[in-house]
């Protein structure tokens, strides 16, 4: 697959912000945060996606893993009813998942370059360089956080996730 350039409209998600390497215990419990609020919601619409960032002036790869912070996403099927998260919240409380942590959000990235990773995410830096070279050629600039939306599970031997990247013109 090659980086194509898409406009990504209002979605609203369920969401949980975090500080941790990816699979750490934080990042985990926020999963599973996640996921008990949304059964009690009736489910997500869409796979687990995550934004990530750092808060340092080296480029984000050269940053420890534990000092990476992230948003965690459930896309939701629409706005959910007034109360909703809260009673899903309660009825999840039992489970011991961090439930109060997840909150409703909606954002927009507008256009975005994104193409298919397949393979492990430690490779991940060959597809974005890819899409950076995608970005250079067609005069596109960084305008939002890195952005992956996760097509199989964070454990498959053989993962497949969308990269995106919220971009607008140079200049």
């Amino acid at each position: 697959m090659n980086p194509e350039l898409v406009t990504h409209g209002p979605v609203t998600c369920l969401n949980v912000t975090g500080l941790g390497e990816p699979g750490g215990p934080e990042h985990t419990s926020a999963i599973r945060a996640l996921y008990t609020v949304a059964d009690g919601m009736g489910g997500p619409a869409g796979p687990l996606e995550g934004m990530w960032w750092v808060e340092d002036e080296r480029p984000a790869l050269q940053v420890p893993r534990e000092q990476w912070r992230w948003h965690l996403l459930l896309p939701l099927p629409g706005l959910p009813e007034p109360g909703a998260l809260e009673l899903a919240r309660e009825r999840a409380r039992p489970s011991g998942a961090a439930v109060d942590r997840v909150r409703v959000i909606a954002h927009t990235e507008g256009e975005c370059v994104e193409m298919l990773h397949a393979g492990p995410f430690s490779e991940e830096h060959r597809t974005l360089a890819v899409m950076d070279a995608f970005m250079a050629e067609h005069h596109l600039v960084v305008n939002g956080l890195h952005h992956e939306v996760y097509l199989t599970p964070l454990d498959d031997p053989s993962p497949r996730t969308l990269l995106r990247q919220p971009v607008r013109k140079a200049g």
